[in-house]
């Protein structure tokens, strides 16, 4: 165990992530998702986990901790993270993720709620930029572009 923060955390191990993974991965969205009171659309834990696990080995997409503890799935080619998520807030793991992607790049694009604040606040620290107009996402929740760049 390692301690963050004054918090004691499982294993912080980074390793890319594998069709094994879709259910630990499906299980961090839910639980985020459950949280949530902007969000109109939600997937179920079951197509969740088909989604992730058939997802995940067709991007560059890594896990954190064992058991999993969060998740990041990118669009290696065009350097799109097309989803971080972590089990706990304020514990490092995001940016641990985000460091991973982050490495051997100059730039780092992705999309995000416009309610979800704190996201905001975590991308902006980690350098990200908004950039244009919210749209209106497939989630029927406007979003946002951001950027970093090295």
């Amino acid at each position: 165990m390692v301690c963050a923060r004054g918090i004691w955390m499982t294993d912080t191990t980074i390793r890319r992530a594998t069709a094994q993974d879709g259910a630990a991965c499906a299980g961090i969205i839910h639980a985020w998702l459950g949280g949530l009171d902007w969000m109109t659309q939600t997937p179920s834990h079951s197509d969740l986990v088909v989604a992730l696990s058939e997802g995940l080995p067709m991007r560059e997409a890594y896990v954190i901790g064992d058991p999993v503890q969060g998740y990041l799935s990118m669009e290696a080619n065009i350097s799109h993270i097309w989803g971080l998520y972590t089990s706990t807030q304020g514990q490092g793991l995001g940016k641990a993720l985000m460091d991973r992607a982050k490495q051997g790049r100059n730039f780092v694009q992705l999309n995000t709620h416009v309610p979800n604040t704190r996201a905001h606040a975590f991308y902006e620290r980690e350098g990200f930029v908004k950039v244009g107009d919210p749209w209106r996402g497939n989630d029927d929740v406007d979003e946002i572009r951001m950027e970093w760049r090295a």
